[in-house]
């Protein structure tokens, strides 16, 4: 990373490093930093464990009550927050009467401060009781990081075992660090900071039942830097936080190119949408919609059918699967470019079929999400953000309303669950046509329901006529709309293309007119009361 362009506050342009304040959950890389230190003339200083595991390495460490003069208290919750330490940091070194008042109070100067946070968010990750994430929640930390890092000028901060190499090597050679890197550091401190203040408040959110509090906070911590994001002159970077869900940011990567932003968002999609069957299921996603979906007895089958639906669109798409994908899948899925297969895991056959496309991006999750559990989502609008629960609703098969004359047959009411499940992750206006358990024409992100309607019907026909077909596919077929239709038309345009049952939210000032021309034409329809619009 380069050096800021602009200055951020005053600050010393080479800072000497005398001692080191080392206090850290996360040990990995502790020791040999902490003897590049002192391979440097630093003194350190230090807290009960680390302190500890410093001295039995065999190292000179100055502990912080005998720094203080008062001894650590409450079960350790009391030991940093004195003013010897603080006024350590804080004190500006360029300032006369900051270095006259450290020396009137007998404070030293601490020059690096090293502080990685208790694990609060491994913590609630693993389930702990409130008590015990509670006990989790570092309060001297943030506070030593806070001020390391408001003193950047003088003051090192580290947070990030990562760059305990790049200081170390820095004060060996210029017995100091730089105010380049300090700055650097500093951004990185106050981000790490705010990150775990936003676990701690969404997770308090939770325990009190109220997602959305007078203020909003989120963090995370950066996975990977992405080549772009949706376009090349677009930055992009994947982080991971917030409540453990199995998914495409949790995913190993087994194989593959690196994955991109549109690659990410594609998978997150797919795989969110298989989570939503219990029965086997493949989804086949392009530009986050879904362009064909199927359950059936095997995986291999319902790529299969999955594809039939769309087969110009499955090309270069991104394939999902609820279940460990198998050898046949395997085959299936490899006949034609594939961006990404993401999935709860793959056997030993399986992947060394996808081990022969080098490009292949293989994912695997190890666990699928649970489409009902709480939650949010949120995105940013200019001088704000727009935040909501997660669409967890679930079709109540008990409550659908039957509307018209005709009641749907078993066989249809399948169809008709089926096409509402995959409506609900189609982007509005959705329109999907689905039978035998797959989808056979999906309609989406139209300006107009109709719209939605033609374009699932003409994208239906010439697949039909490129595999031969002298019956339209989409005869007998049941149609999901994740609206109400606002006019008869849409659902005329459906009924014409060969549907014969339909599943709608109802609600329109219209309901009795397109109920009538559905009742009209044989149609069986059922009202869910629920929307799925997906913006």
């Amino acid at each position: 990373m380069s050096a800021p362009t602009t200055p951020v506050g005053p600050g010393l342009e080479l800072a000497p490093c005398r001692s080191a304040l080392l206090s850290v959950s996360d040990r990995g890389g502790l020791i040999e930093f902490a003897r590049a230190l002192a391979a440097q003339g630093v003194t350190l200083i230090s807290t009960g464990g680390t302190g500890k595991s410093l001295a039995e390495a065999g190292l000179d460490v100055t502990d912080v009550a005998a720094l203080t003069g008062f001894p650590e208290i409450l079960d350790g919750r009391v030991k940093t927050l004195h003013p010897k330490v603080h006024g350590g940091i804080l004190g500006r070194r360029d300032l006369p009467a900051h270095i006259a008042a450290m020396a009137a109070h007998g404070i030293g100067p601490i020059d690096l401060v090293v502080v990685n946070l208790y694990p609060f968010e491994q913590a609630i990750a693993s389930g702990a009781a409130p008590g015990m994430a509670i006990e989790n929640i570092d309060i001297g930390g943030p506070a030593l990081i806070r001020a390391a890092a408001k003193n950047h000028g003088s003051v090192a901060v580290v947070v990030d075992p990562a760059d305990y190499a790049e200081v170390a090597a820095e004060i060996a050679a210029r017995q100091g660090t730089s105010l380049a890197l300090r700055q650097r550091l500093a951004a990185k401190a106050f981000a790490r900071t705010a990150a775990y203040d936003a676990a701690i408040a969404g997770w308090f959110a939770q325990q009190v039942g109220e997602p959305f509090l007078a203020f909003f906070a989120s963090g995370g911590k950066r996975k990977q830097a992405l080549s772009y994001g949706e376009n090349p002159h677009q930055k992009a970077a994947l982080y991971v936080g917030g409540a453990k869900r199995p998914g495409v940011a949790s995913a190993t990567q087994v194989q593959g190119k690196a994955l991109s932003y549109n690659n990410l968002g594609d998978a997150d999609a797919a795989y969110e949408l298989v989570a939503e069957f219990a029965e086997p299921v493949i989804a086949i996603v392009k530009h986050a919609n879904p362009c064909g979906v199927a359950t059936a007895a095997t995986l291999a089958e319902a790529y299969d059918k999955a594809r039939a639906c769309d087969p110009g669109a499955a090309f270069g798409g991104i394939v999902a699967a609820n279940r460990i994908i198998d050898a046949d899948c395997a085959r299936r899925i490899t006949q034609i470019f594939t961006e990404v297969v993401i999935a709860p895991d793959a056997d030993a056959e399986a992947r060394a079929i996808f081990a022969e496309k080098k490009n292949l991006r293989l994912l695997l999750v190890g666990g699928l999400p649970d489409p009902t559990a709480p939650g949010v989502t949120a995105r940013t609008i200019a001088g704000g953000m727009l935040v909501q629960e997660r669409d967890a609703g679930r079709l109540d098969p008990s409550a659908l309303k039957c509307v018209t004359k005709r009641a749907p047959s078993e066989a249809e009411l399948r169809d008709l669950r089926f096409a509402w499940i995959v409506c609900k992750h189609v982007r509005s206006n959705a329109i999907v046509f689905a039978k035998g358990g797959a989808t056979v024409a999906i309609g989406a992100g139209q300006m107009s329901r109709v719209d939605s309607v033609r374009i699932a019907a003409w994208k239906a026909r010439e697949a039909g006529e490129a595999a031969g077909e002298t019956i339209s596919r989409l005869t007998g077929a049941a149609l999901a709309s994740d609206a109400f239709f606002p006019f008869p038309d849409g659902l005329i345009a459906a009924i014409e293309a060969g549907a014969t049952s339909a599943i709608q939210p109802g609600g329109s000032i219209k309901d009795a007119e397109v109920i009538a021309a559905g009742d009209a034409r044989g149609l069986a329809m059922v009202l869910t009361g629920m929307r799925h619009f997906r913006h």
